[in-house]
């Protein structure tokens, strides 16, 4: 199992924050170039508690699919999603929202296991932690920028 937490601070406040991280339309904005779609489930919008979406992307060179359900939401500050059916044979992706002054702190804490083994726990330490590292920054700068530009 990996285990990579990503920080960043946002000028916007929490609520603005939380909304967009959760919002599937700027999510795919965010994973353009791997040309990502919502293919069932919550396809736009905000996904909520219980809510599912299935993902397809093409990843380091592959296709894959991946079901993902919200398993627990609090509202403005937290909420964690988890892989239901998909490549890995586990992935969660929890995501805190923690006010500081008018801005946002916020912090993704991801944990996968990858199937296969000791080939797999390899795999997780020379490609997929960097590889989701530069995910998690892609994706963070989006935020980043559309909750700052609604704060303004």
């Amino acid at each position: 199992m990996i285990r990579i937490t990503f920080r960043n601070m946002i000028d916007a406040e929490v609520q603005v924050c939380f909304d967009m991280a959760r919002n599937i339309d700027l999510h795919l904005e965010s994973m353009h170039d791997s040309h990502e779609t919502a293919i069932r489930g919550k396809t736009s919008g905000l996904i909520a508690l219980g809510e599912t979406v299935t993902w397809r992307a093409r990843h380091l060179g592959l296709w894959f699919e991946m079901t993902s359900k919200i398993t627990a939401m609090q509202a403005p500050g937290y909420f964690r999603d988890e892989m239901q059916d998909g490549p890995f044979a586990r992935f969660s992706h929890a995501h805190l929202f923690q006010a500081a002054g008018k801005k946002t702190l916020m912090t993704d804490i991801i944990e996968i296991t990858a199937p296969l083994g000791f080939a797999g726990r390899l795999a997780e330490r020379l490609f997929l932690a960097p590889y989701l590292t530069r995910l998690l920054k892609t994706r963070n700068t989006c935020i980043s920028a559309a909750a700052e530009s609604a704060r303004h």
